[in-house]
């Protein structure tokens, strides 16, 4: 049954495994989720799982979090977030989650928030090719052709200069490296989405199983 949680990533290192092979590996931070609401099909229309990750001061809860917070009877949580997974819902109100629910040589996917990298040209954000960077050429990291002149318009769809990164991106089965409960980390293999400090949601893997 898929089971999800949610984490910080925390960086990069590399371990050795029991081979002596070096292995390049993300530390997410995954102290206890909590169970804030269960969501049926009855009064919501859709099965899913509410979780709370990392405390929050309580000064900075207004009214309404504050409420739903005390419901559940947790304390204030930073990141709230659903998972529709058929696996959470044998947890109940106010029950910790924890990285145990993942094993050493799980496949999991990984969602997170890309890092923003601004207002970009074609050439980087659509990987286009450069004119010829002779002196003479005059044209070396334009955008191109805007299209055929017939429609008098740019046709929908053309790739553009525009905001690049800070998106929603899953990367999809990497490997549990080692699940360490005592000290609340996974360490995933190769490299997660977003810059360090930044929330992460793992699942296990929808197309492949262990």
């Amino acid at each position: 049954m898929a089971k999800g949680i949610l984490g910080r990533k925390v960086g990069m290192t590399q371990i050795f495994d029991e081979n002596g092979r070096l292995v390049p590996v993300t530390v997410i931070e995954v102290t206890p989720n909590v169970v804030l609401q269960k969501k049926n099909v009855a009064s919501d229309g859709y099965e899913a799982v509410q979780l709370g990750f990392m405390d929050k001061r309580a000064n900075i809860v207004n009214k309404p979090e504050t409420g739903h917070f005390a419901k559940a009877g947790v304390t204030p949580k930073r990141y709230v977030k659903e998972l529709r997974l058929s696996g959470m819902m044998e947890y109940e109100v106010g029950q910790e989650v924890k990285c145990d629910i993942f094993d050493a040589g799980d496949y999991v996917d990984v969602t997170g928030t890309s890092k923003g990298k601004g207002y970009q040209g074609v050439i980087k954000r659509h990987n286009f090719g450069t004119g010829p960077m002779g002196h003479g050429s005059k044209y070396h990291r334009g955008i191109g052709s805007m299209g055929s002149i017939a429609p008098n318009r740019i046709r929908k769809g053309k790739k553009m200069p525009g905001r690049m990164g800070h998106e929603t991106v899953t990367i999809q089965n990497l490997v549990i490296v080692r699940s360490d409960a005592d000290n609340n980390i996974l360490l995933v293999k190769g490299n997660v989405p977003g810059p360090d400090k930044s929330l992460v949601v793992v699942k296990n893997a929808i197309k492949k199983s262990k």
